[in-house]
Formats: structure tokens, C-alpha cells, sequence
């Protein structure tokens, strides 16, 4: 690790992204789930039964292991990315319509996140981010309040873009209100598993974008990789922001932060680090944007 040099550390800010169009909420169709919003021919919604969550699994798995390093033989048999959390969690969907309407096509699934409630969690498997991260003592300090574990993000890639995002935040966003959720956290994933690689997006993310100690979660001691290879000082913010995932950017905008070590998942070919972000946190800008009651549509 680089030692201080003594020049004085200043943090710098975390640029805050553009809003993007206003979403519209759409009529519900017979039999049809019902969407959480629209924009052009793309929907976001829940999964409605067992055929969307396969839907899900196929899009992830073309992610994962097609795009990304995931390693797995069940999966490639399958070519769906499956875990037992699934069958516990819900599935949020941004699917696109064109083709599909009166042509009997299904439309086709684009965006999903996978959502698992704290009192879902209680009476199942727990957390699956506490499988790389101390998870209990975060719970404990905040007893009183409703969590939920986000996770298994991920977005076709001719679909990678602010409509599509804006979509799954939408949605996020409304199954927050709906269910009471007090904070959010999951792990976020830098794509590779050699620490050494990623010296500035960890560094920056240790030194700039730590959760206050009420918040921070440490990862588990047997899979603790340290993050700080460089003292604040050493960091070049502009190179180290522009390193760090779409995703991890927009989180630390929302105005999440991370916690303590980061762990390598071998099987996912990532380094993962814990994001934690209370709904009172998240940056009023996006609060009135989407509407305090969802009531606007507008990410």
C-alpha cells in the first residue's frame, strides 16, 4: 500500500447524471401483469409466475456467462443463471413490446433485478450477500428498520442505456414505497478478480465513498480483500470514477455508499463490494424526479 505523501486530501464530489425523459404509467392490460411504468415500447414490472423468472435467468446468463467470466456447469446446461433465492425473491422486469403485440410473440425481457425483502429473508435463507459480507451487525444497529437486498442486476446489452436504467429505478422505486422499505443494500461487482488491477476504483470508492460507521458492514474475515491500495492522496479521481461500473456510479449518485473490504467471487469472475443506501439518504434531486409518492413517473 502507498503511503500518505502529506499533500492535503480533498474529497471530490460525485457528479450527479443528467435526468432522463419522464416515464408514463400504462393502462393495465387483460391478463397482464401490471406494469410499474413505460417509456417507448419498453414496461417495467414484477414477474408475474415461473415462466417470467426463467425469462430473467436467461437474460442473466447471457450476461454473466456469455458477456462476463461466470463459471458454473448447471448453469451452461441449463444456460439460465439459477440459485435457490430465486424461487424466494421477486423479479423486476423491464421488457421490450416491439414485435410482441398482436403477433403472439413474447415480448422480449431486457432489464431485471432481483428483490428479497428482510422478513422474506428471515424465513428462508437469509441474505445472499451475507455469504461475502457481515451482514447481522448492520441489522441489529437498525432494528427497527425494513431492509432490502438488491442483486442479480443486469441489462441487455443493445439496452444499455439511461431509458432502460431510468425503467429499472422506476420500478425499484415503487416496490420501495409500496412495501416501506426503510434501506437498500447489495453487492456491487467490478468486473475481474485481481485486486491489483482495480488499485484506483478501489481505492477511491475506501476513501470517498465509505458508509458512516452506523452504516458501514465489513466483509466476512476469511474473504476480506482490503481496498485502500492507495492513500487518498495518491488517488486521480477523474481516472478512478471513470473506472468504476455504470452501475457503481449510479448508486453512489442515489447517494449510496460502500462498506469495509471487498471479496472476490471466483465463480462470477468479480470483485465484489457491499452498497448500502438508506431511503432518507438518497439525493432529494432524484426524490422529487421520480415523486415523494411515486406519484409523477419520472426517473
Amino acid at each position: 500500500m502507498l503511503q500518505n505523501t502529506g499533500r492535503e486530501q480533498t474529497v471530490p464530489p460525485i457528479p450527479l447524471a443528467p435526468l432522463p425523459a419522464a416515464l408514463h404509467v400504462t393502462p393495465r392490460a387483460a391478463g397482464a401483469p401490471e406494469p410499474l411504468g413505460r417509456l417507448g415500447s419498453l414496461e417495467v414490472h414484477l414477474a408475474n409466475d415461473a415462466k417470467d423468472v426463467r425469462r430473467a435467468q436467461r437474460l442473466r446468463y447471457r450476461v454473466f456467462y456469455g458477456e462476463m467470466s461466470a463459471k458454473g456447469m448447471s448453469a451452461r446446461l441449463l444456460r439460465r443463471d439459477a440459485d435457490e433465492y430465486d424461487e424466494i425473491c421477486d423479479h423486476l422486469l423491464v421488457i421490450d413490446n416491439i414485435g410482441a403485440r398482436g403477433l403472439n410473440r413474447e415480448p422480449r425481457v431486457v432489464g431485471t433485478y432481483r428483490l428479497l425483502r428482510q422478513e422474506v429473508a428471515a424465513r428462508h435463507h437469509g441474505f445472499y450477500s451475507a455469504s461475502e459480507f457481515d451482514i447481522a451487525p448492520l441489522l441489529t444497529r437498525h432494528r427497527n428498520l425494513k431492509f432490502l437486498e438488491l442483486g442479480r442486476s443486469c441489462v441487455a446489452l443493445p439496452y444499455r442505456n439511461r431509458r432502460t436504467v431510468n425503467l429499472l429505478w422506476h420500478g425499484v422505486w415503487r416496490y420501495v414505497l409500496e412495501h416501506r422499505v426503510d434501506a437498500m443494500f447489495g453487492c456491487a461487482s467490478l468486473e475481474g478478480t485481481a485486486p491489483e488491477s482495480l488499485v484506483q476504483p478501489l481505492s477511491y470508492l475506501h476513501h470517498f465513498a465509505a458508509a458512516a460507521d452506523d452504516w458501514r458492514v465489513r466483509a466476512l474475515p476469511l474473504r476480506r480483500v482490503p481496498m485502500a491500495h492507495l492513500a487518498a492522496s495518491d488517488i486521480d479521481p477523474r481516472a478512478a470514477w471513470r473506472d468504476l461500473p455504470p452501475l457503481v456510479k449510479g448508486y453512489l449518485r442515489l447517494g449510496a455508499r460502500v462498506g469495509d473490504g471487498a471479496v472476490i467471487d471466483h465463480r462470477f469472475g468479480t470483485t465484489d463490494v457491499l452498497i448500502v443506501l438508506p431511503v432518507s439518504h438518497i439525493d432529494q434531486r432524484y426524490i422529487a424526479h421520480f415523486g415523494a409518492a411515486a406519484e409523477r413517473h419520472a426517473a
